[in-house]
């Protein structure tokens, strides 16, 4: 069977936001701005909420706030006001940067715990806090930073807060880096949200199977949650190159948690490459109370015009949320079951559609697209392994076979055709119709 679905026009006809057929529709970002790490991520009073990094004003990394969405079913997000945005003087000056939310005390008060960038840059970032009492729809900062490391010989680049429980007490553990090479995880005790005591290092890359698996200058956004019987642990890969940083990937790493003096120590047992992209970066783990580890990642445009995406007047994209399984291979990765409920109509022959389809196949399967001049490209084999699905919106493309993830993207041009080569279901995509009220 061929499927053939056309797409609309391009961004060289200067369409912008949601109006540009590469802006994908169903992710929940806003139309517009710069969109990077996904923070914050909680599940409060039956309502998801995905906060992210964001710049409302333009394309590119700068001034970054806090975006928000929320969902009850995971597949229709509503835009919320933005969170956190930089206060002019503050510690926070410059960005808003990646952090955490928790619920705070037998209050359970929501509070973000965040990386503030002021006028020194990250080198000297802290952590803050801010809490809500209405529903994570605002928020009050703190003024005072929580946290401010101390300077230690040969770590830098320390940001990213984490928090998760062991042994009766609160953590967080923070990303740091090395100028040699040598990614490491800060570790604090925080029972007390205001009163942060250093203890330690978590894991350093001279652990030989750390280094092996999880190569860095510095390592960026660490996640650490129950896993099975053992932890997880999942870190962004941040090197140094030619004078500027390289993104290279997200690890995980499968171990125990073991007492270190005043802190603790993880121990990895094994470890692997969480997504097979390249644009996918500095993801999320999301452990809820009935057992479920959810997973958000960035897509980055790295692979387009940076003319197209100026007048695109959008970057980036959270992925769709994904499940975590324990498997005696590591964490199989899965699309989170409720993304079935975007299927809006089966699609047979030559269907055509603004850009959102699923293709999911027993065997072999290959989708290619063709540009305006005819000429085709592969855009991903899969179903060599088991039952594969390709989920496409827009520019964005995520491949889910084996238990493994790949991210990828893949701009059609004016005119551009999507072709599914192979014995495979296609499906139209959409949010669902609105439910009538009353």
């Amino acid at each position: 069977m061929s499927t053939d679905v056309t797409t609309g026009r391009s961004t060289a006809e200067g369409l912008a936001g949601p109006a540009d057929p590469a802006f994908p529709v169903l992710h929940g970002r806003p139309a517009l701005g710069w969109v990077n790490d996904p923070n914050g991520l909680a599940h409060v009073d039956g309502v998801w909420h995905v906060f992210f990094q964001h710049n409302p004003a333009a394309p590119v990394h700068g001034d970054i706030c806090w975006g928000h969405v929320s969902s009850a079913d995971l597949i229709t997000w509503r835009t919320e006001p933005l969170a956190l945005r930089p206060a002019p003087g503050g510690p926070d000056a410059v960005g808003c940067w990646t952090g955490s939310v928790v619920l705070d005390g037998p209050d359970r008060v929501p509070t973000a715990v965040y990386t503030g960038v002021g006028a020194d840059g990250p080198e000297h970032a802290v952590t803050l806090l801010a809490t809500s009492t209405d529903g994570l729809r605002t928020w009050t900062r703190e003024p005072a930073p929580v946290a401010v490391p101390a300077p230690r010989e040969g770590v830098r680049e320390v940001r990213d807060p984490f928090l998760f429980t062991h042994g009766g007490h609160r953590w967080a553990v923070q990303g740091a880096g090395h100028p040699q090479g040598r990614g490491r995880l800060l570790l604090w005790r925080c029972d007390d949200l205001r009163t942060w005591e250093p203890a330690g290092e978590l894991l350093t890359a001279d652990d030989p199977l750390a280094a092996r698996w999880a190569p860095a200058n510095t390592w960026e956004c660490p996640n650490l949650v129950p896993f099975g019987d053992r932890w997880l642990l999942v870190v962004s890969l941040w090197h140094w190159r030619d004078g500027t940083h390289a993104l290279d990937g997200v690890s995980w790493l499968l171990g125990d948690l073991e007492p270190a003096g005043a802190g603790l120590r993880f121990v990895p047992a094994d470890g692997g490459a969480l997504d097979g992209g390249s644009t996918f970066y500095a993801p999320q783990l999301l452990a809820t109370d009935d057992g479920r580890v959810l997973v958000w990642g960035w897509s980055r445009e790295d692979e387009r015009d940076p003319a197209d995406v100026e007048a695109s007047g959008w970057s980036g994209v959270l992925t769709f949320p994904r499940d975590l399984r324990p498997t005696p291979d590591g964490p199989a990765v899965e699309p989170a079951p409720e993304l079935l409920g975007l299927r809006r109509a089966a699609l047979a022959g030559t269907v055509r559609t603004e850009r959102s389809f699923e293709v999911e196949a027993d065997g072999p399967v290959e989708l290619l697209l063709t540009g305006r001049r005819g000429t085709a490209r592969t855009v991903v084999t899969a179903g060599r392994e088991g039952t594969a699905r390709i989920l496409v919106d827009g520019s964005l493309v995520e491949v889910f076979e084996a238990g493994r993830a790949t991210t990828l993207r893949a701009y059609p041009a004016p005119g551009a055709v999507w072709h599914v080569r192979g014995q495979a279901r296609c499906y139209l995509l959409g949010e669902p119709p609105a439910r009538p009220v009353g």
